[in-house]
């Protein structure tokens, strides 16, 4: 009997492939390159309109509160009414930089304030107030000036440790040299170089001229001070001073390397 013919057999070494089916990998059918940057882009857009709702138009991240830090004369309510936060809006929108433009401009007695977003639902009022180091009588009043120089509110009743600025210059080359303003800053620069202990006991601070700064002590103590140059060494000075002499009526700092101490 005649065994199957070569072309019945097949060619020598080669596979009979013609009933296979095409090859598919353990990962499955292949997506195009095309297809799968199709597929991301508009993940991406669904992503980004999703985030932008959710930003500006769902009630999750709406302002629902207000809350407000650092105040000391000022109250809660007047700075918080100032701000005028909009209550019901997106959180994202809101102008935080307008917000602090418009309470620096109508509370003056802010010096710095940060409004700051508290996700997800808050606004924060982070204010510094200025302090008052000298005070300027007015009309039976007390305007209460910083350590700038700037005069940034009017009171009925002076603060208490407050001195009260003498501002009385004489007719003179340093007058008309300085003026006004000036002789208010070099009073104010003495007052902010004065040691703890003595500020409080300060209750005037007397300018004549540009360097002829006073003080005036509690217990009827004076001390000369001179021009606001060498603040912090005179500082030093008239605390040593003061504990060397603490019955002395009068103290003069204003040559630093050569005080003077007297009992009136």
């Amino acid at each position: 009997m005649a065994g199957p013919t070569t072309a019945q057999r097949g060619a020598p070494g080669r596979a009979d492939t013609s009933a296979r089916p095409p090859h598919i990998g353990p990962e499955g059918p292949r997506i195009s390159r095309r297809l799968l940057l199709i597929l991301i882009g508009v993940a991406a857009a669904l992503l980004a309109a999703f985030v932008i709702w959710v930003l500006y138009g769902s009630s999750w991240l709406c302002v629902e509160k207000v809350t407000t830090s650092g105040v000391e004369v000022l109250t809660r309510e007047e700075v918080e009414a100032v701000a005028a936060t909009p209550i019901g809006a997106p959180l994202v929108s809101v102008d935080t930089d307008a917000m602090e433009r418009r309470l620096r401009q109508k509370l003056p007695r802010i010096d710095t304030v940060d409004v700051v977003r508290s996700w997800p639902h808050g606004i924060g009022l982070k204010v510094t107030e200025r302090k008052p180091v000298l005070l300027v009588e007015k009309d039976g009043k007390f305007v209460e000036v910083d350590a700038e120089g700037v005069r940034f509110a009017t009171v009925d009743k002076a603060p208490k440790g407050v001195p009260l600025l003498e501002l009385t210059p004489e007719p003179s080359a340093s007058l008309r040299r300085f003026g006004g303003d000036r002789l208010l800053r070099e009073a104010v620069r003495v007052a902010g170089d004065l040691p703890a202990d003595v500020a409080k006991d300060t209750e005037a601070v007397r300018v004549t001229s540009y360097d002829a700064i006073s003080l005036r002590l509690t217990r009827d103590r004076v001390v000369t001070w001179g021009s606001g140059e060498d603040g912090p060494v005179k500082a030093r000075v008239l605390g040593a001073l003061m504990k060397a002499a603490p019955k002395a009526g009068h103290f003069d700092v204003s040559a630093p390397t050569a005080p003077a101490v007297s009992a009136s």
